[in-house]
């Protein structure tokens, strides 16, 4: 009779286990569902009277300038991380942990590591130069720089934020992207008209191909087949098959006024080009291009010298820096038009898209941070007592104290998740598990 007993007993300890961690599972797949990326924007700040870069909404007075975090759901900015130095171009590492932004002048010429989890520098690291774009490998392992006064790449080893060498590709480069395979480096030659193919194993320059004149942004396909650059001096776009490494089409863009940035879609079917105009002129627009026809399908209206783009990762939204507007535009993307302006500082540059990630779900606003894997260890705990209590109330006669006690564990459960995503799903399985322990007893 008492293994009866006992075998009864760990079968239902077991059961409310099993609901516990698949609801916990459940829990983290809706919550990194509907989490939203953060969009993180180089505030360059203005001009005074000296020639130096400072931030009216700092009061004017010291030179200071910050990467503004958006929050995409709201499209709020929620948080601003100083920077020493004028940043210009950043890049997220694919783990969505760390953020590298370019910051010539300053106390040096250096890249500023952001801790994505606290929106704090965490590090610096001296590149030389005048270190102009900036790309992360596929692998996060190593960050490429380029320089605007010398021909040289510098290579950041990202474990231990420290200068590995100098890759010279023989002519001043301006912008750098790496193939999805970590195979091919690309770099645009802005004097020479020419795109460099590094070979990122050997870091020598395999192959230089004609596209337009001044190359200066460069973008690649999600599935690497395809490489785009903008032609500020010819008004187009080249784009490049990666396989022969030639250049396959051009398209033109901006009605005569200048392409800046370029973005691919996450399907590889749009591109979007900023076209920088003057205050009174047609231009200020983002090109839509049909990366299947390679033709330009819609023209946006956005604000004064639109120069950085990001896409989101669904693909939904497109995200634009208007420097002389001092905000970004939200595209959307089914209807090609602008459906929100954020304010972010003063001459913002470049944006970059960071998705959240299952591991590090943060959230982000000023001056606080709070992370969902801690509430997580919370309903954790949770569960493990629902389980004891369980497992008490099939063994016990005296079952008032107890029941009143998984009334409180209960609410306590309640108030911890309330706040979570998903936690309706939650709610359900965990009011299933409560009513068949109360019909158990």
């Amino acid at each position: 009779m008492e293994e009866i007993t006992y075998d009864k007993t760990y079968r239902e300890h077991t059961l409310i286990r099993v609901l516990g961690i698949t609801s916990l599972t459940i829990l983290i797949l809706i919550g990194v569902a509907g989490a939203s990326p953060f969009a993180y924007v180089t505030n360059l700040g203005d001009y005074d009277q000296r020639g130096y870069y400072y931030d009216t909404n700092y009061n004017g007075t010291l030179p200071t300038h910050n990467v503004a975090v958006i929050d995409t759901a709201t499209n709020n900015v929620t948080a601003r991380v100083p920077v020493e130095g004028w940043p210009r171009d950043i890049a997220v590492n694919p783990a969505g942990t760390k953020v590298y932004v370019a910051t010539p002048a300053g106390l040096g010429p250096t890249i500023s590591v952001i801790d994505i989890a606290t929106n704090t520098v965490s590090a610096t690291v001296n590149v030389g130069g005048y270190p102009m774009q900036v790309a992360v490998n596929p692998a996060g392992t190593k960050v490429y720089v380029t320089d605007r006064d010398s021909t040289n790449i510098s290579v950041i080893d990202t474990a231990t934020n420290t200068l590995m060498e100098q890759i010279n590709v023989g002519m001043i480069t301006r912008n750098v992207v790496i193939s999805p395979d970590g195979k091919k480096i690309y770099v645009t030659n802005i004097f020479n008209n020419t795109t460099s193919v590094i070979d990122a194993i050997t870091n020598k320059v395999t192959t230089t191909i004609s596209v337009g004149d001044s190359p200066n942004e460069v973008a690649i396909a999600p599935d690497g087949n395809k490489v785009y650059v903008t032609n500020t001096g010819s008004n187009t776009v080249s784009v490049i098959d990666t396989t022969a490494d030639n250049v396959t089409a051009t398209v033109p863009v901006g009605d005569g006024d200048t392409p800046s940035d370029i973005a691919v879609s996450p399907d590889g079917k749009k591109a979007y080009v900023t076209i920088s105009g003057n205050y009174n002129d047609s231009g200020n627009t983002v090109s839509v291009i049909d990366t299947v026809n390679n033709t330009v399908t819609a023209t946006v209206p956005v604000g004064i010298t639109p120069l950085g783009v990001a896409v989101t990762p669904d693909g939904k939204n497109v995200y634009v820096t208007n420097a002389k507007s001092d905000n970004v535009s939200v595209i959307d993307t089914d209807t090609d038009t602008v459906t929100a302006t954020v304010n972010v500082g003063v001459h913002p540059t470049s944006v970059v898209i960071v998705p959240p990630t299952d591991s590090d779900m943060t959230v982000q606003s000023t001056g606080t941070n709070s992370n969902v894997t801690e509430d997580i260890g919370v309903e954790k705990t949770n569960l493990s007592s629902e389980e004891k209590n369980a497992v008490e109330l099939n063994n016990s006669n005296n079952n008032n104290s107890e029941s009143d006690n998984d009334s409180s564990s209960g609410g306590n459960e309640s108030s911890e998740i309330s706040s979570t995503p998903g936690f309706g799903l939650l709610g359900s399985l965990t009011c299933l598990c409560g009513g068949w322990k109360l019909r158990k007893k």
